[in-house]
């Protein structure tokens, strides 16, 4: 495998175009992204037009990721998560601030997800601060995060959405906020009130995939680096192994990525650990293999899953899930690991023990963001 090596610092200033929506386009924020960004605004009434742009060209999702388009959630900023069906699901609500990505992952199911994919973002955030408002009124404890259909902290770049977020979270007790990524833009959240209830969260991955199918990203290093940085301005962290990659040698390279992990991060600052293999959607694989023609990813001994999508045979995964396992309780036995989407069998095999022995994996999730994160 030669793809491109990961760099220090994602190139999240490739945008060469800016599209904004007519209804938005005097939105506060507006001016401001369009100062940091200095590339050439079209004022569009319908993203129409820029998909039938990007749909034509000959990597659409290369394409995709040069254009930014600004406008509105027309719809719900929080949901729920989807989920898969046989599977163990998180109970996560999903704040839905943007979609797609500046990096570029092979294994990435946004690739396939969005048609065609499109950097957008929606500026209209009085309504998703109305909509926070409402649950906070709630007094429930919910686990919330801006993930799903983007990196969370891509927009660091751009936009001022952690200063916006991350204070309002501060003002309440029964909500955290979990912002997920793959790069190292901390800088603008260091001094920014916090009061623990936001979680900064690294994906993780062996040095291998990294550097052959994340591209774009940040070094592990360079995560840890900021994770540590984080620890010290008092937020609470979390970490997802997820995908994990089964390739020759990679139980001992995950075990490497562990103590890499606990050398600089502590245990009791850890809201949880997530674990999850690759699996992919069938119509993610000639995606891959055309944008990515070196990588071997979904060359695996993979068998179709009850929810439709490729995973590996199961006692490879046990196998690998076992191993990591051990090794992260050898040093942190009281944090909390879970699984991304398996089910009951894999968790008893696993584990020794399912979530509804415990009370299912929403409550196991909300009792230690309770703990970490001071909720009331």
């Amino acid at each position: 495998m030669n793809l491109q090596e990961s760099v220090e610092k994602p190139k999240n200033m490739n945008i060469k175009k800016i599209y904004i929506d007519r209804s938005v386009q005097n939105a506060p924020q507006m001016q401001s992204i369009c100062d940091r960004l200095k590339c050439p605004v079209n004022i569009v009434d319908d993203a129409g037009e820029i998909y039938e742009h990007i749909a034509n060209d000959e990597d659409p999702v290369r394409r995709g990721k040069e254009i930014l388009y600004l406008t509105q959630n027309k719809g719900a900023f929080l949901k729920k998560c989807p989920g898969t069906q046989n599977y163990i699901c998180c109970g996560y609500q999903i704040l839905h601030i943007g979609t797609f990505c500046t990096m570029d992952c092979s294994y990435c199911i946004l690739q396939s997800y969005f048609h065609p994919p499109l950097l957008q973002f929606f500026v209209n955030h009085d309504n998703l601060l109305e909509e926070l408002n409402s649950v906070f009124a709630q007094k429930n404890t919910m686990r919330i995060g801006t993930g799903e259909f983007t990196d969370s902290m891509i927009w660091e770049f751009w936009t001022d959405l952690s200063q916006l977020l991350i204070p309002v979270f501060s003002r309440q007790n029964h909500s955290v906020l979990e912002l997920k990524t793959k790069t190292i833009a901390i800088e603008k959240i260091r001094n920014i009130p916090h009061n623990r209830k936001t979680i900064l969260s690294w994906s993780l991955n062996t040095e291998e995939v990294i550097r052959t199918q994340e591209r774009k990203t940040s070094s592990l290093t360079s995560r840890l680096e900021a994770a540590e940085k984080c620890q010290k301005w008092g937020y609470p962290l979390a970490f997802h192994f997820d995908p994990m990659v089964i390739y020759p040698g990679c139980q001992k390279a995950y075990e490497n990525v562990v103590d890499k992990l606990f050398s600089c991060i502590r245990p009791e600052n850890i809201a949880w650990i997530s674990l999850g293999t690759f699996r992919f959607m069938p119509s993610l694989k000639p995606i891959i293999q055309k944008r990515f023609p070196d990588s071997k990813i979904v060359y695996g001994e993979f068998i179709r899953g009850m929810d439709g999508k490729m995973r590996y045979f199961k006692p490879l995964r046990i196998e690998l899930y076992k191993t990591i396992i051990n090794h992260i309780r050898k040093v942190a036995p009281e944090v909390l690991l879970y699984f991304c989407m398996e089910d009951e069998n894999v968790w008893k095999k696993s584990f020794g023990f399912v979530p509804e022995d415990c009370g299912g994996l929403p409550a196991m999730l909300d009792k230690s963001a309770q703990k970490i994160c001071n909720l009331g």
